[in-house]
């Protein structure tokens, strides 16, 4: 099967970049190198859609990785941003702006008690580690194989089979001695998590979890398995992170690992609570966080952390999320997946799996359920880059990667989606392996 995407122009911009920028892009994923081809270019968003330099409009289900919850370029975000900008992009001093969106946030979160805003959902977590260690006067940290919780070299650790005695490191330049404090265990696997807690658990620090895990695809949590975190954690005297860097305010308004069992002293916050800007957001017990600085001896700055115009953006994204929205969200993210299933029935793709929570929704060429990294890596390689570039020549924006979460926005409309079968009926047919 033959791409007809990208166009000219975006082929010629690919050119050009590959001689500037490290493999012609500033985030890996980008660079299509999980399904092959060349990336397209985009001139400008709007609402549902994305527009290409070659004037291509595509139904846009990656949403930004989750950050356009209502879409591309809400006039009310947009807005805000203009006027702050207007005022000035940085102070490097304190603004209103940073305490009024930490007021909105902590309206919706009554436990964040205490908030600091940085500049990615890699800060937020690399920081909320460093105070929890600060707290506890522990070093080790416990996370789960598939869980990407930013690009800090202490967290790009993965586990081999079973519950792990050794980390590794899962990228190059990360010293083995820089991972050897982390410790990875099996998503969904309580009884792995209690065997290393029985061995390790004086030494945690903290765990560090997706609720949802949003980096495998999209797998929730099993019965009692984020309660069990939370009870071993307190016994052992550890602290528990809640990363709600792709959930927070995604699937309710607030976070959502309460609703799921988990308690957590401490909360990561990202992409949504920045509007569309750069942003990332720690939080929670006023104890904790009082050990950061310049209250405490956990140090942790950052020039461009609640710059205005990230604070103004998250405030008007904030106050436009509305119960209506969340409604909306859930009914697209439904009918999304009915039409997935329906689709890949009738072109008799097999095996095909989709999970979903709310409007987050993963898609695996795999058997189903998913329940942990394992299964998610399952999902066939080839048969989704087939999907993804047959969806893409008949204007439907994917995930260049199977083991990233498709997000519905607030912008699509059940016209938006009926419009879209014709690309995913093309998509499972050149899966199937017909075209």
């Amino acid at each position: 099967m033959r791409s007809t995407s990208p166009g000219r122009r975006s082929r010629g911009l690919w050119r050009r970049a590959l001689k500037v920028l490290v493999g012609g892009v500033d985030s890996p994923v980008r660079s299509f190198r999980g399904v092959g081809g060349t990336p397209v270019f985009f001139a400008r968003g709007r609402g549902a859609y994305l527009f290409d330099v070659d004037g291509r409009r595509y139904l846009d289900l990656v949403s930004s990785w989750g950050a356009n919850i209502l879409g591309n370029a809400p006039p009310g975000v947009v807005a805000a941003v203009r006027r702050a900008a207007g005022r000035g992009l940085t102070f490097g001093a304190p603004s209103p702006l940073e305490h009024e969106l930490a007021e909105r946030i902590r309206q919706a979160v009554p436990r964040l008690e205490r908030i600091r805003f940085v500049s990615s959902g890699t800060e937020a977590v690399m920081s909320a580690v460093r105070a929890a260690r600060g707290f506890t006067h522990r070093a080790k940290v416990v996370k789960f194989a598939g869980g990407y919780h930013g690009h800090s070299d202490g967290l790009l650790a993965r586990a081999g089979s079973g519950v792990a005695h050794q980390s590794l490191p899962d990228s190059a330049g990360v010293p083995r001695g820089v991972v050897q404090d982390t410790l990875v265990c099996r998503y969904n696997d309580p009884a792995g998590l209690a065997e290393l807690f029985e061995r390790e658990g004086r030494s945690v620090a903290a765990v560090v979890v997706e609720p949802v895990a949003g980096n495998m695809g999209v797998v929730p949590p099993h019965d009692r398995f984020l309660e069990t975190i939370s009870s071993l954690a307190r016994r052992y005297g550890a602290l528990v992170i809640a990363d709600e860097v792709i959930t927070g305010f995604r699937l309710r308004r607030g976070t959502i690992h309460e609703r799921l069992g988990l308690t957590a002293d401490l909360v990561t916050l990202g992409k949504i609570v920045g509007g569309g800007m750069p942003v990332g957001a720690y939080g929670g017990r006023r104890d904790v966080m009082d050990v950061v600085a310049p209250v405490g001896p956990v140090y942790q700055a950052g020039t461009l952390s609640g710059n205005p115009v990230a604070m103004a953006a998250g405030a008007a994204m904030l106050d436009l999320l509305t119960p209506e929205v969340y409604r909306n969200l859930e009914r697209m993210g439904a009918q999304l997946e009915e039409q997935l299933n329906q689709f890949a029935e009738a072109e008799r793709v097999r095996p095909f799996t989709v999970q979903r929570v709310g409007s987050m929704v993963g898609l695996f060429f795999a058997p189903g359920p998913i329940q942990d990294d394992r299964g998610a890596r399952r999902s066939n390689r080839a048969r989704y880059a087939r999907f993804f570039h047959a969806a893409l020549d008949n204007g439907l924006y994917l995930p260049p990667s199977r083991l990233e979460t498709t997000f519905v926005s607030a912008a699509i409309r059940p016209s938006d989606l009926a419009r879209a079968q014709p690309a995913l009926r093309a998509g499972f047919r050149a899966a199937r392996g017909i075209g």
